[in-house]
């Protein structure tokens, strides 16, 4: 199953969060665990390797938080998958052939197809700007907020 990390979400959950506040205006990590539900160390830990990459801003203190600072339409989706959650690879094949675990790599047939349906799907994943992502209106969204708070 295709499936992106759950600290990709948190990230993702985090800064449409932020997109809904006025742009100075600080967001803590106990805000968006309060109103979204998602567990805490996972979700600072995020918040730090976003700031570390510069989507957003922090500020220390008894009132400080995070600010969003990047314009998340230069941002695409792969390399926001790629800085939280490392490299993309949707299959061990599509890794270098040092990196590579996989027993049937010798005798596959499926390794051609699979470098094609990555390449594919990497193309479509840097075609998408995580803003894009987030502002995509759409009908699913308190279903999903739930089920993420469900599953955190």
């Amino acid at each position: 199953m295709l499936k992106i990390n759950r600290k990709v979400e948190y990230g993702l959950v985090a800064l449409q969060h932020m997109l809904t506040k006025p742009p100075a205006q600080l967001t803590s990590v106990r805000e968006i665990c309060d109103r979204y539900g998602t567990p805490f160390d996972p979700l600072a830990h995020v918040m730090r390797i976003l700031s570390t990459a510069k989507l957003v801003e922090s500020e220390q203190g008894a009132h400080g938080g995070y600010r969003l600072v990047a314009d998340l339409s230069r941002f695409s989706v792969a390399e926001f998958i790629e800085l939280i959650d490392g490299q993309l690879a949707l299959t061990e094949c599509i890794k270098s052939e040092e990196e590579c675990r996989c027993a049937l790599l010798d005798r596959c047939k499926i390794v051609s197809p699979m470098h094609y349906f990555h390449e594919h799907m990497m193309r479509f994943l840097r075609s998408m700007s995580v803003l894009e992502l987030l502002d995509h209106p759409t009908a699913a969204a308190p279903a999903a907020a739930k089920s993420l708070s469900a599953t955190a």
